[in-house]
């Protein structure tokens, strides 16, 4: 390891950073370095402005992951190295707002049941249950699930953020025969790795992406079903369901409220109770023909 990766390691770490934003932090100064094939400190704006184009034009990456990119070097170059310039120089990308596709509750529940093994739609029905983010889910210990209080504990979400959300009484009773299922209970984890779910370790994030794959294609949906998906799903499914925003949110660990507002344009049940302004015209019944037609 280098003495600059050591510095900026160290630097993320003092200030609490998850592990999977230290490791997308320090990748993106790295592949910097070899893009340009010098050493980072001895770049700089103009550097980073060739970058961002490269990454957009022969890369063709997303305009979010282009924007990760440049907050790993931002961090490296005002916090480690301490130097500093008008943001301007290197501003952020702008991001296409676009609203993710949305299961409908009868997808979701054909979706679960066309899992292609017992543990992968415990896997798939959790992540509807609880609108948990994927990484969150491969961290959820046995002492998470409190069936006193109906709640399932969040620790450790993003941002380091503790939450708790709801125990679904469902949820609880397969989550019980998923216990019994396993060939040797777990002593910490939910659900365990290793081939057979016998190890001392949790799944990796990326067993649960599998899960809902794998399950999607054999229901035959061919809209996205990711995990993320899902937890779209549980935001507006609640939603329709009348709950408020503010529980939403609550639920789904946003820090801000605005960022749980994009339900509102998810719920068919919110639109659909607005009529379209063309519902109020009084239109004749008679239809005009096109004197271009005969």
């Amino acid at each position: 390891m280098t003495r600059l990766r050591r510095q900026m390691l160290e630097g993320l770490e003092r200030r609490n950073y998850s592990v999977s934003t230290i490791r997308c932090y320090l990748d993106a100064v790295e592949d910097f370095a070899l893009y340009h094939r010098r050493s980072p400190d001895r770049l700089g704006p103009e550097h980073i402005r060739q970058y961002q184009a490269h990454l957009f034009r022969d890369r063709k990456l997303g305009a979010n992951t282009v924007a990760q990119r440049l907050t790993g070097l931002r961090f490296f170059y005002f916090k480690t190295l301490r130097r500093s310039w008008d943001l301007s120089l290197t501003p952020y990308p702008k991001k296409p707002r676009r609203l993710p596709s949305i299961l409908s509750p009868q997808e979701v529940a054909r979706m679960i049941d066309a899992a292609d093994s017992a543990f992968h739609r415990m896997i798939v029905m959790t992540l509807y249950a609880t609108g948990v983010r994927r990484a969150e889910l491969t961290q959820l210990k046995l002492n998470d699930i409190d069936s006193e209080r109906m709640a399932v504990h969040v620790r450790g979400g993003k941002g380091r953020k503790d939450r708790d959300v709801m125990l679904s009484e469902q949820l609880l009773v397969h989550l019980r025969e998923h216990m019994r299922r396993l060939r040797r209970r777990p002593q910490q984890w939910l659900f365990p790795g290793g081939k057979w779910h016998t190890s001392d370790d949790p799944i990796t994030s990326n067993v649960p992406w599998l899960a809902c794959s794998h399950a999607a294609h054999r229901a035959g949906i061919t809209k996205p079903a990711h995990p993320h998906i899902l937890r779209h799903c549980f935001a507006t499914h609640l939603l329709e369901a009348d709950a408020d925003l503010r529980t939403i949110q609550m639920l789904l660990g946003h820090r801000d409220l605005e960022q749980t507002a994009v339900y509102l344009h998810l719920s068919a049940r919110h639109f659909s109770r607005v009529a379209s302004p063309l519902d109020s015209l009084q239109l004749s019944s008679s239809r005009q023909q096109d004197p271009g037609h005969s």
